[in-house]
């Protein structure tokens, strides 16, 4: 894929070495036996992002779960995640997903016009394709979500990226702004204006509202962490509750990284070959990033939308651009339509 937006190869860029290559299985039986043991029982997800993950191969995955399935002595629950593009999806590849009860996120950002900024390597639109395997995995009952990265086009479309994906019977969308690289603040049809921001969220929160009463309920990952604040819960989300939570992204080499926004080599925790977990997840410096993280202005603390908006999110689309004015339209027009789910079961 030549992606106009991909976020990683600007981070792989800034780093010495921009790629470690695919995992190897002394690395991933390192990382599998850590992860069982740091849990101590409890939940793990395993979430493969990439690139794409599907060029590490099906022989990569099946040893990979066999390998949890040998070391998860203590009977953890185990869930398999993953972010794919969707164009090397087969019959196998879906069966071997339905089987292992993957959940993916499929990255697609609407129709084929929607999609545009998703290129081939030979810069041939990649639409059909992911399509029609988005429709193989709705055949073989393989669980999924759509990512959607969120750009210009989007806001200015959003009625009909929606309607697009409803008529999919895609239940599940997760939409994501499109971020510019470190340091870089010029203007593209890829990037949001605060304008276009603030007009995405109204518009699209009020469809979601409606399909909600409705009975067509439609999920919207950001939209339904603003719900579960506004009724006194906590975000699922990471970033959405105000600050940082902790996360082991690990590449292809072993080392560790605090998130996959972050993976430089300025916040390089470790690697899972020479440390355990423990020791990367109490670590000086994963503790200096999380830290980070709750440094919140006077003007947000003092702000009235703040216990739904928490500081604007990320940390990392915050060092992007300042939507605060964005996020104060949205909630100063929509945060009487949060008063529907106050019997609601969600």
């Amino acid at each position: 894929m030549r992606c106009k937006y991909c976020f990683y190869h600007s981070v792989a860029q800034s780093r010495e070495a921009s790629s470690y290559g695919i995992m190897t299985h002394n690395t991933a039986e390192n990382l599998i036996r850590k992860a069982l043991d740091f849990s101590e029982g409890g939940s793990i997800y395993f979430a493969f992002q990439g690139g794409e993950p599907l060029f590490a191969g099906k022989e990569f995955f099946k040893d990979f779960v066999l390998t949890v399935n040998k070391y998860n002595t203590q009977g953890c629950k185990v869930y398999y995640n993953m972010q794919t593009n969707g164009t090397l999806i087969d019959e196998e590849w879906a069966d071997f997903f339905a089987k292992n009860n993957f959940l993916l996120g499929l990255s697609l950002d609407g129709d084929q016009e929607a999609n545009c900024f998703r290129l081939d390597g030979d810069l041939n639109y990649t639409f059909p394709k992911v399509a029609a395997n988005m429709e193989l995995l709705k055949a073989r009952k393989v669980d999924f979500n759509v990512l959607v990265v969120a750009t210009g086009y989007t806001a200015d479309h959003i009625e009909s990226v929606y309607k697009y994906f409803k008529s999919q019977d895609i239940k599940y969308l997760q939409f994501i702004p499109c971020l510019r690289p470190f340091g870089d603040k010029s203007e593209k049809d890829l990037y949001m204006t605060v304008d276009q921001y603030s007009s995405f969220l109204i518009k699209l929160f009020n469809l979601y509202v409606k399909d909600y009463v409705e009975g067509e309920y439609v999920s919207i990952r950001q939209f339904d962490n603003y719900v579960r604040l506004f009724l006194g819960g906590h975000a699922e989300q990471c970033g959405m509750n105000g600050f940082c939570s902790r996360q082991f992204v690990v590449e292809g080499n072993g080392n560790v990284y605090p998130c996959d926004f972050y993976c430089l080599d300025e916040w390089l925790l470790g690697n899972v070959n020479n440390e355990d977990i423990t020791q990367l997840a109490f670590s000086k410096k994963a503790d200096e990033f999380t830290r980070g993280s709750f440094n919140i202005s006077t003007q947000c603390r003092n702000c009235p939308y703040f216990r739904v908006c928490r500081g604007g999110g990320c940390k990392r689309s915050k060092e992007d651009r300042d939507y605060c004015r964005a996020y104060k339209e949205f909630f100063s027009a929509c945060l009487p339509l949060f008063r529907v789910f106050i019997n609601g079961k969600r």
